[in-house]
């Protein structure tokens, strides 16, 4: 079991802010143990967003979570962007600020999407400059999630789970580790997702997101509509075994059920947690890391 680098702590279950759920939370203040926010709602909004960003900020811990850093593009850093989300997350005291690990567009085109990196040494370097600057003017770690992916690079010499454990130890970031992303990719592209959790360094995590997902029979679409499935259930088993307790974030973003519906599975995690607890430990041997990147 490993604390994560910089001490952060384990939030418990939370889940996302969404609207549909804004009536629920003012009247009831429900007993969740946090929430994510979602960063582009709220950089450049007022009126009752920024009224219920604020009701809930000051009652329970949050967390920043973005689409739009772009951390594997050619493009300029947006730093106008990185102020806003600078201020953003000095005014609601976020506990951490979270992206992706992806491109999302090129020449100042932004495609709404979360594409997938060619996992080369080049892109390494690339991706572990462009993350010390972001952090460096954040004035704090980045944390960046493992996207999950339709189609892969012919060029790529890496595979994904030690690209993302290099890129974390060779940029000082951190990793929100979504377990049914790997799942999802791991279907998609055919690998063993037990060896992809096995290869994350612990101490680099310092959150989890699970979700359900659409399967369409020849591939999985990740479209957090649904239920999570019991192999991604058994995935955050073997993650709980082998880093132990760290916050852990529902997602459910499509066909929104009632609030209590999706708390309520969030708190599916927990009983899964209580469960490895009242077990005998079981030791899980950490895969070897890579070898160690030349950092320029």
């Amino acid at each position: 079991m490993s604390e994560n680098r910089w001490g952060y702590p384990d939030l418990g279950f939370g889940v996302g802010l969404r609207t549909v759920h804004y009536q629920h939370i003012l009247a009831n203040k429900p007993a969740v143990d946090w929430f994510e926010i979602l960063s582009e709602n709220y950089l450049d909004t007022g009126g009752r967003p920024l009224y219920v960003l604020d009701f809930v900020a000051e009652r329970y811990p949050v967390v920043l979570h973005g689409v739009s850093l772009s951390v594997g593009s050619t493009d300029p850093i947006d730093f106008e962007y990185l102020r806003k989300l600078k201020a953003l997350s000095r005014r609601i005291n976020a506990r951490w600020v979270s992206d992706h690990l992806c491109w999302t567009g090129v020449s100042g085109l932004n495609v709404h999407d979360l594409l997938p990196m060619p996992y080369t040494d080049e892109s390494l370097r690339h991706t572990i400059q462009r993350i010390r600057t972001i952090a460096d003017y954040l004035e704090r770690p980045l944390v960046l999630e493992n996207p999950s992916t339709y189609v892969e690079f012919a060029a790529s010499t890496w595979t994904e789970w030690d690209f993302l454990a290099t890129l974390a130890r060779e940029a000082d970031c951190g990793i929100l580790l979504d377990v049914n992303n790997i799942y999802v990719s791991s279907y998609n592209h055919g690998f063993d997702p037990d060896v992809y959790v096995d290869a994350i360094p612990a101490e680099r995590v310092t959150q989890l997101h699970l979700a359900g997902h659409t399967n369409k029979g020849t591939h999985i679409l990740d479209t957090h509509s649904d239920y999570v499935i019991d192999r991604v259930w058994e995935l955050y088993r073997r993650v709980f075994q082998r880093m132990g307790g760290i916050a852990t974030l529902l997602e459910w973003d499509e066909s929104i059920p009632a609030f209590e519906v999706v708390h309520g599975e969030a708190l599916k995690a927990k009983q899964h947690r209580e469960q490895l607890e009242a077990q005998p430990p079981v030791p899980l041997v950490d895969a070897p890391a890579p070898e160690v990147y030349a950092a320029v």
